[in-house]
């Protein structure tokens, strides 16, 4: 199995636990007299079951990052490095968004706000972000359709 295919099968697993945890918390309680629409125990053991196979899948996940090298760099510190620039990212985008605001003033003895960093400088520095994002998200995609997952 492919390691794109692993983060795939995680994702799905994820998906699944989370519905069959709402499942469960739907059907723990009915009035006196009725019947619950599944049984609680049966949706545990399938729970348990999916949670087994996703922390073993995680686990494998997590060995191969550790141990597959890109470009001379563990996968895994390439990830730590793309999420940092998504967080780079989305900062400098909030920034730019509350210095590029435009301030509407209907009087001219309203309170006049004035700009302390220039927009088109924090612009350059979210495309530089965005465009260092792309590569290195690029890279590792293919990394991940590349490598063979760990046991």
């Amino acid at each position: 199995m492919k390691l794109a295919e692993a983060l795939i099968e995680r994702a799905d697993l994820k998906k699944q636990l989370a519905q069959l945890a709402e499942r469960m918390r739907v059907n723990a309680k009915v009035q006196e007299g009725d019947e619950p629409a599944e049984s609680v125990d049966s949706i545990i053991d399938t729970y348990e079951s999916l949670m087994e196979r996703l922390e073993n899948l995680i686990i494998r996940i997590n060995r191969t990052n550790a141990m597959v090298l890109m470009d001379d760099t563990p996968i895994a510190d390439a990830i730590a490095n793309r999420d940092c620039l998504k967080s780079r990212l989305r900062v400098y985008k909030d920034l730019h968004n509350a210095a590029s605001t435009q301030q509407e003033r209907y009087a001219r003895n309203e309170i006049r706000f004035v700009r302390c960093i220039n927009p088109k400088t924090v612009q350059q520095k979210i495309d530089e972000l965005a465009k260092a994002y792309r590569v290195l998200d690029t890279k590792i995609q293919t990394a991940n359709w590349n490598t063979e997952l760990m046991e």
